[in-house]
Order: structure tokens, then sequence, then C-alpha cells
């Protein structure tokens, strides 16, 4: 199964912040890959670039407060044959930098993978001025940009290999609160592949990133309601390039 057994089990379900699992798979990674480079923008701990830092200070580029400048140096490593992950939170990594990550990274198909913390308004301590809501429109229409958006710490693992393997641009959309693990982790995070994480045949509900375990609980009340209710569920945490196929199969399959 994609998920483990007792995903509906919020309690007792080990809670991590999803951007923690994208800056464990980078340091992994950095292990057997050594054209990999980290480079952040003043964010290390805080978008949690400094897993990779602590262990390879000499792979470790500190940027300070400058994105824009961060996206220029990464598709020239990338260019020169380097592996760049580039770590900030969205607001600035998307909002800030849209045109130097076009020009840069995206048009040139170097392969560089944005992992950009704090997305959506999922960080509501930090106020408006750190929320990011554009994200998923603005690099969708990038060029060869391939975007991700993964529901937990695991998939948030395996997502950041995945996008290692694709030798493409990527964007990674994390989250920064802690959420439960629920996605098995023995699974294979293929892109571009949605998963079917509840079958049914009555309505299709896609949903993607740390929604996809509110979109679980929300069946489950709904079935307290109406014990035939019968909801497919799609997790799409792929949201570029978007897995047609499934969506349609499903579509035909419950009718709405």
């Amino acid at each position: 199964m994609y998920l483990i057994d007792n995903y509906l089990d919020e309690e007792k379900l080990e809670q991590k912040p999803v951007r923690d699992g994208a800056g464990i798979g980078v340091m992994e990674l950095g292990k057997d890959n050594k054209d990999i480079v980290v480079l952040t923008a003043d964010v290390s701990s805080s978008a949690r670039a400094n897993f990779f830092e602590e262990k390879y200070k000499e792979r470790f580029i500190q940027c300070g407060v400058a994105e824009q400048n961060m996206a220029g140096i990464a598709g020239g490593l990338a260019y020169n044959g380097m592996r760049p992950f580039f770590f900030a939170y969205s607001v600035f990594a998307v909002g800030r930098n849209w045109e130097p990550i076009r020009t840069t990274i995206a048009y040139p198909n170097n392969p560089v993978v944005i992992c950009a913390s704090h997305a959506g308004v999922s960080t509501g301590e930090d106020g408006a001025t750190h929320q990011m809501t554009e994200d998923i429109a603005i690099m969708r229409a990038m060029p060869n940009m391939t975007v991700l958006s993964p529901a937990d710490y695991n998939e948030a693992r395996k997502a950041v290999k995945a996008a290692y393997e694709l030798k493409a641009p990527v964007y990674i959309r994390l989250i920064r609160c802690k959420t439960p693990i629920f996605t098995n982790p023995d699974k294979v995070f293929e892109i571009g592949k949605a998963q079917i994480i509840n079958n049914g045949n009555d309505l299709t509900l896609i949903t993607t990133g740390i929604t996809v375990y509110e979109a679980l609980q929300a069946v489950e009340e709904l079935k307290k309601e109406n014990s035939k209710l019968s909801i497919e569920i799609i997790n799409l945490h792929t949201i570029k390039p978007i897995d047609k196929e499934t969506i349609i199969a499903s579509a035909k399959k419950t009718g709405r």
C-alpha cells in the first residue's frame, strides 16, 4: 500500500515538517553524489539546508539575502556540470525571483532543484509577507520546469531524490509546520504519476501537498453520515507534468 497501515490514527502517527524530508533527502544524496552543491539565502536552518551544510561544508554556498543572485549562481553551476539544490522560502524563491529563474534555470533547462519552504498559507505565524499562494501558477508556466508538491516527510525525502535523477529544473513545494507522516517510505515516488490512495465509485477528489491527509480525514467524516458513500482520492504529488490519464480514468469511473 502507498499509505502506512494505521494512517487514520493521527494521534499515533509521527509528525515532522515536510521541509525536513527534503533537507534530509538532499543530505543523503550528497554522500555518493559529489556533484551536488547546496545554496541558500541566509535561511539554512529554517529552510533545512543545514542538514547538508553540517556534513558537506565544502559544497555549501551561503548567498546571503540575495535570492536573485542565488538563482544566477545555481544556473551557472548547473551549466558547468554541478547539481545545485537551492533552499529558500517560497515567497522569496519564487515571488522575488521568477525572472532570474526563468532566464538562468528554466529556459536553458539547467538541472537546478528549488526546495521552497513555507509555501501557501500554512505559515500563519509569519504573516502575509511570508505566505506564497501564487507559486504553483508561476512555476507551472516556466518552460522545462517540473513542479512537485509532496504530502508528507516521506514523500519529500523521496521527491528530492527523484528530482536529482530527472536532470532537469524542478520546483518542490514544502511546508514548515509539522504534519502526520502517513505515506509508506518504501513505495517508489514516480514523478508524473499520481497515486490513487482511496478507491471509490461516487466521486473523485483530487488533492496535493498537506491537504492530502485532510482529504483522507474528510472522507472518513463523510462516511459517518453516509456509510455507503464511496469517494476516490487522488494524491497529485506532481503538479507538472500532470497525470491526465489517472485523472480522466477516475472521473470516468465516478462520473464526477
